[in-house]
């Protein structure tokens, strides 16, 4: 039998196991050191201790700083969805995040819905910022193996997002929408040649022309209805989800969120002199899940959720079905809504291959940051950015970003798990990029928008310099886990717990106002820090 001490497929190594005088099992863990004990750190090449890092990271240079405490998510919002990287997905980052900030974020939460929103920030800031958690598990966890899994591509939808169709445009934004369905099922035949094996190049190939396809076909959709934020959702994601099979558990309550049938799809086309009315109605309806599921964080044992839900949207599906001609049959009976339990099972919120209890962070340091080669301008509001890459096996290592240290010695990064001194913390730094295209909230690969400084902190053309985020996670993790290898993050189960696949994403919720406050205070000099309440 092969096994893998967390991280990584490639890191297998082989077990003996022999019976001691007692009559007990021994497991051993066979590396190119020899018999070793399951704790020997020569076994564990994911891990190393920070100071055999060379220090790798230039020296600081004076840079203005913004600090916003949101907290450490003490009021437990945890969800596998990415609202950033996989729109609209439900379950699409496979494993587990950490959300601070905003208390209504989901993979369907709407611009309007998250400016509505509550806030574990002290400030009023409404944005979101989430990573994959970390956990501690003590067992000896299986390789997971491919053998016969067909990977498959998951998009997010697009009939579900779009606002009411003119009945003149209904037939072309019906031709755009077929080309959607057609290239996906294309890539999907595609990709099937890779069966029982991860072919980055094939990947690469497949998610690029069916980008391409959706794009235009977005963009066609986009300019017929005049509609910005689609291009969030152009990108496909390749999942092996196949890995999963046979995974059991115990569902939680914990984070539940509701589930509320869809109204876009069963909207008939509707004159051009009522479509503001209808897409006023449909952001109501968004608003009002929004509010019902941030509700269910802050009282979860809340019993009249659904019921007040109910009443809202009945009252809502009322006037929108006035508001069109003929008067569409039907929609009062989309207003009931359920609980719908998480993925994650059980009382540790465990997801196929990602196991054990979770690390609450210690700290959690959000700050923006000033450009020393200049001044900064505002980030627009609803900016998507995310740093790191959650798949580097199956995507490449291009957007993938060393991130691991320990306090006290954050001069060095390295892309592996460290063993750090005695009394220093494990830490985790993600820096985003600080240059905007000055236009544009979200790319079809969600990074082409954004761009890193150079290292005179120049931005690329065409490209101007904003607030550049970086976030820093701490965590007191006992140094005899750490000699085991026995903490790891989150991820998609082809990574198998790679040190590397590890990323950040962040919207940008902050107001108008809370935006010049930051440019204002990394313009002028200052070091502005406003503390949290959680």
């Amino acid at each position: 039998m092969k096994v893998s001490r967390r991280p990584g497929a490639a890191r297998m190594i082989a077990v003996a196991v022999t019976l001691a005088a007692t009559g007990a099992a021994t497991v051993y863990f066979v590396s190119g050191g020899g018999n070793v004990t399951a704790s020997a750190q020569t076994s564990l090449t994911g891990y190393v201790p920070i100071a055999s890092v060379a220090p790798n990271v230039a020296p600081p240079k004076p840079r203005r700083t913004f600090t916003v405490d949101c907290g450490t998510n003490g009021n437990g919002k945890f969800s596998p969805d990415n609202p950033v990287a996989q729109p609209g997905i439900k379950n699409g980052a496979e494993h587990v995040h950490d959300f601070v900030g905003n208390q209504a974020i989901t993979a369907d939460t709407s611009d309007e819905a998250l400016a509505a929103s509550g806030t574990t920030c002290r400030n009023g800031d409404r944005s979101s910022y989430f990573w994959p958690v970390v956990r501690i598990d003590k067992g000896v966890r299986s390789t997971g193996d491919l053998g016969a899994t067909v990977p498959t591509i998951s998009c997010p939808s697009v009939r579900d997002r779009l606002p009411a169709v003119p009945a003149r445009l209904r037939a072309g934004v019906n031709r755009q929408l077929a080309v959607l369905d057609r290239s996906l099922a294309a890539a999907n035949q595609r990709i099937a040649a890779s069966r029982g094996r991860i072919d980055v190049r094939l990947n690469k190939a497949v998610i690029g022309s069916l980008r391409a396809q959706r794009a235009d076909a977005i963009r066609k959709i986009s300019g017929m209805l005049g509609r910005r934020g689609l291009v969030s959702l152009v990108d496909c994601e390749v999942s092996y989800d196949g890995m999963h099979a046979g995974h059991g558990a115990t569902r939680s309550v914990a984070n539940q969120t509701v589930s509320c049938p869809s109204v876009r799809d069963k909207l008939p086309a509707v004159d051009d002199r009522t479509v503001g009315r209808v897409n006023r109605e449909l952001a109501a309806l968004d608003k009002q899940i929004a509010k019902a599921n941030e509700r269910l964080v802050q009282a979860p044992s809340d019993t009249t959720v659904l019921s007040t839900l109910q009443t809202e949207r009945a009252a809502t599906l009322q006037r929108l079905a006035d508001a069109i001609t003929p008067r569409p049959a039907g929609l009062d009976a989309l207003a009931a809504c359920t609980k719908a339990l998480p993925d994650p099972s059980g009382p540790r919120l465990e997801l196929p291959g990602n196991t054990g209890a979770i690390v609450r962070p210690k700290s959690v340091l959000i700050e923006y940051r000033g450009n020393p080669a200049g001044q900064v301008t505002a980030m627009p509001r609803f900016l998507r950015a995310l740093t790191g890459d959650a798949k580097p096996t199956s995507r490449g290592p291009a957007n993938a970003r060393a991130s691991w240290t320990c306090s006290g010695v954050t001069d060095r990064l390295t892309d592996k798990y460290p063993i750090c001194p005695a009394g220093s913390q494990v830490m985790r730094v993600h820096d985003f990029p600080g240059c905007w295209n000055g236009k544009d909230i979200d790319s079809a690969n969600h990074r082409a928008h954004l761009a890193f400084a150079d290292a005179r902190d120049t931005c690329p053309a065409g490209f101007k310099a904003i607030p550049q985020l970086r976030i820093s996670i701490s965590y007191d993790i006992p140094r005899g886990v750490q000699e085991k290898g026995q903490y790891a993050l989150d991820s998609f189960p082809e990574e198998n717990h790679n040190p590397f696949s590890d990323h950040d994403d962040f919207i940008n919720v902050n107001s108008d106002r809370q935006m010049k406050k930051i440019t204002t205070c990394l313009n002028t000099g200052r070091q502005c820090r406003l503390s949290a309440s959680r």
